[in-house]
């Protein structure tokens, strides 16, 4: 009964709800991710007393930005946060840290820069 118990208590959450067509545009985000490793660095993530600051790479200075990051939280989907990209001609954003709960987050960002489309994946804690 106790092995009945805890397992109707335990709470099962997929890695994402739109599992199959997400897996249907998994070809963009191979053809970003090389295009991303083409450019002259990764992107920067550091965090700062005003918040997590996201720098891309030279490349995209002065160029106008388009896309989102998505914070992925794989122990707690509440956590979850979609952010629309904003950055400036610096190519530099910062996200405020009421935005987002401490946690260890997967950063999955695609954006679009003259016609180009980037993706890039990288684990951050947030504190």
């Amino acid at each position: 009964m106790t092995l009945v118990y805890k397992s109707i208590q335990t709470d099962y959450q997929l890695v994402t709800k739109d599992y199959y067509k997400d897996e249907l545009q998994y070809q963009q985000v191979i053809d970003g991710s090389n295009n991303a490793a083409s450019l002259s660095s990764l992107l920067q993530i550091s965090q700062t007393e005003n918040g997590i600051v996201i720098s891309f790479p030279q490349e995209m200075k002065d160029k106008t930005i388009t896309g989102e990051y998505w914070f992925y939280c794989p122990y707690r989907d509440k956590n979850d946060r979609r952010i629309e990209i904003s950055a400036g001609t610096d190519a530099i954003q910062v996200i405020t840290r009421e935005q987002l709960a401490a946690a260890t987050y997967t950063i999955k960002t695609s954006w679009k820069a003259d016609g180009t489309t980037y993706y890039n994946e990288q684990s951050f804690t947030v504190q």
